[in-house]
């Protein structure tokens, strides 16, 4: 059963409204302010107009080296979902906790607040880091703020648990994120008048319809990565839009596109296969307007995700959750990020990825009071594996 001051600090934080378009601070001051009653002080990175700020804090000062725990604040937003909550009310109802960001992700992070003193007190060898970040659900731009400082600060973790929700089982591997916008420059004209001008529209579907290729070529010819849900990389194109009237030929026209990777996939060569598309168009395309063409811009780059389940924070996750299997995930994580930075990584959180997102989005006790035990565990460890 979860703790009574732990269930308190996981509903005051989702009472927090930490929407990715909001300020993340009141969240960060509170476990700032948290960890100083224990005379824990903490590192803070922010954006550019410091609105938003990343936390890193360690436990333990002085051992060699430590285990980050690892969440975002941020949510997303909930207008338009049939919520029959108020989705900052932090409900506790039949055995959950009803709110945005309960299970994706502000439990676990609340859950290892709640853990501190016994992290301060914990007989292991290593430290306990909390590294909570800003902006994860629209790009995971805050934590590359937040490693690039524990870089500069010379801090080299031995592992990283991130606390995104896979049910206590830990996770091993997800797919790769990116997402880009192309705009398309033509020329307008009257609709009767079409040689004269350059469709943007059109050309744009030119490159749609090499995306949508690329996308069925993959289904039908990438080898399998057995263990997720679509066991092949996927791209799609997720918005579109152009044109002003019915009798104007199109001057503009954008469309936001994504893949998503496998850890075994080479999405530079994908986005590569895509611009060329758009080079090859463009000679005819300024026959008649010297000016069009194609322009894209990087919306956001998550990398995919893959350890291992030899890997001893792997192994001391198992051990911690009691689990003797590992799963894959769908949904992007930092992880990759940390993993690139040479950070031995794995994912594993209470709640589902199912009730992200989602009206209604929830977390049950259970998995809340596995995560508990799990954080308890964590201080009782004398190695990491």
């Amino acid at each position: 059963m979860i703790t009574p001051r732990a269930l308190e600090l996981a509903r005051t934080l989702v009472q927090m409204n930490t929407v990715s378009a909001n300020s993340n601070l009141e969240l960060i001051h509170f476990v700032r302010d948290v960890l100083q009653s224990f005379g824990v002080k903490s590192r803070l990175t922010w954006n550019a107009d410091r609105t938003k700020a990343n936390l890193f804090a360690t436990l333990g000062e002085g051992k060699p080296a430590g285990v980050i725990l690892s969440g975002h604040t941020d949510t997303v937003p909930w207008e338009g979902q049939a919520w029959t909550v108020d989705p900052l009310s932090a409900t506790v109802r039949d055995g959950r906790l009803y709110g945005r960001g309960s299970a994706d992700m502000k439990s676990f992070i609340a859950l290892a607040l709640a853990s501190a003193q016994a992290f301060l007190e914990s007989p292991a060898p290593f430290a306990i880091h909390f590294a909570f970040s800003y902006d994860e659900e629209v790009g995971c731009f805050g934590v590359r703020e937040l490693i690039a400082d524990l870089r500069d600060a010379g801090i080299r973790p031995l592992a990283c648990i991130i606390g995104e929700p896979t049910g206590m089982v830990p996770a091993i591997a997800h797919k790769g994120v990116y997402r880009y916008k192309c705009c398309v420059r033509g020329k307008e004209a009257h609709s009767s008048l079409t040689p004269q001008s350059v469709n943007a529209i059109e050309m744009a579907a030119r490159v749609i319809g090499k995306i949508r290729d690329m996308a069925e070529g993959f289904e039908r010819d990438e080898e399998r990565y057995e263990g997720f849900d679509v066991p092949y990389s996927t791209a799609s194109v997720g918005q579109f839009h152009g044109g002003i009237a019915d009798n104007v030929v199109p001057r503009d026209a954008e469309f936001r596109y994504e893949f998503r990777d496998l850890p075994t996939a080479d999405v530079q060569a994908m986005q590569r296969a895509v611009l060329e598309q758009a080079r090859a168009l463009e000679p005819a395309m300024h026959k008649v307007a010297p000016e069009a063409g194609f322009s894209f811009e990087t919306i956001c780059e998550v990398p995919s995700f893959l350890g291992s389940a030899g890997d001893a924070v792997t192994r001391l996750a198992q051990r911690l959750s009691g689990e003797d299997r590992t799963t894959l995930v769908a949904f992007g994580t930092e992880a990759g990020l940390f993993k690139s930075a040479g950070i031995p990584t794995v994912v594993c959180g209470p709640g589902y990825i199912v009730q992200a997102h989602q009206p209604d989005e929830y977390v049950s006790l259970d998995q809340l009071a596995r995560c508990e035990a799990f954080m308890q565990g964590l201080a009782a460890s004398r190695a990491i594996a």
